[in-house]
């Protein structure tokens, strides 16, 4: 009885190239997060390919959460430079109006610095990630307190269950707690992960400013006052201090109070609006987004 033969050994050598290859083919692939060619929204999230050209005359509107004003400018003139002939008009009215505008068509893109609703969802909004950021707390420099607070302190402390200095290891003094207002991102995003989905405090002690802007909020501490902003726009202010959480500052990997920072545009996205979230989430938008000043 004749035997078959075994195939010969060049076919053995080809198939382990081709597991080789394939394998690394996804370990090059993966860790980049590189996106496909087309748009991919699935539960709320989208992704959109890094544009080669995007056509002179091309407007994109963005207005929305004031934790996004940095990254929103520094993303205009890398893109605007990038694709001669495009203008990216910024706005900041916060996230909740930013969301307003997009569903009213007063705006192209709102900066979100919040998780959309399943009603947003429901509306045709749709999320794209753009950077994870902190909370900070911050006292004025000229405040005594120096110490640090814990997790249960600060939500006490914006809940007005904690209203004296004294009782965190400070001075006696009553502490003025400055609030964001609700339409800011910033103020539901410390809501949800400070306060635990608790509503603030209404204790006397605790304003709440009638516009969401961390300028006037920082002015506003003086030598009692504690409030909260997103860091990026705390980091190199000299009139403030950082108040360490859990004995960690805001730019500690394991910090407990980071959230993610998003655009938020409606389904079908526009050309103009697909060009210029694909180059928001490329490596060269995320480096344009840190680098530009």
């Amino acid at each position: 009885m004749s035997q078959k033969s075994a195939p010969p050994p060049i076919v053995f050598i080809l198939i382990f190239l081709a597991l080789i290859g394939g394998g690394y083919w996804f370990f090059v692939i993966s860790p980049g997060n590189v996106t496909p060619s087309v748009n991919t929204p699935s539960a709320g999230n989208s992704t959109f390919s890094p544009p080669s050209s995007v056509a002179s005359g091309t407007t994109v509107r963005i207005d929305g959460s004031t934790s996004m004003v940095t990254i929103n400018q520094n993303l205009k003139r890398a893109f605007e430079r990038q694709f001669p002939g495009t203008n990216v008009v910024t706005s900041a009215n916060g996230s909740q109006n930013g969301i307003a505008d997009l569903i009213a068509g007063r705006a192209d893109i709102a900066a979100v610095s919040r998780s959309l609703t399943a009603q947003e969802q429901s509306q045709g909004l749709m999320a794209v990630s753009v950077t994870k950021d902190a909370i900070a707390l911050v006292v004025g420099k000229a405040n005594p307190f120096n110490q640090g607070l814990t997790s249960a302190q600060v939500a006490d402390i914006f809940q007005g269950k904690i209203n004296n200095w004294s009782a965190v290891g400070g001075n006696s003094g009553t502490i003025r707690v400055i609030n964001r207002p609700a339409i800011s991102g910033t103020h539901q995003a410390f809501q949800e992960i400070v306060l635990k989905g608790a509503n603030f405090g209404t204790t006397s002690n605790i304003a709440t400013l009638p516009r969401d802007a961390t300028t006037p909020l920082l002015q506003a501490l003086g030598t009692d006052g504690i409030g909260y902003a997103t860091f990026a726009q705390v980091a190199n202010q000299q009139t403030v201090r950082f108040v360490p959480i859990d004995g960690l500052t805001p730019d500690a990997s394991s910090y407990p109070y980071q959230r993610q920072l998003f655009y938020v545009y409606k389904n079908p996205a526009s050309p103009g609006v697909q060009a210029f979230l694909g180059y928001a989430t490329s490596p060269q938008g995320q480096q344009a987004m840190i680098l530009e000043n």
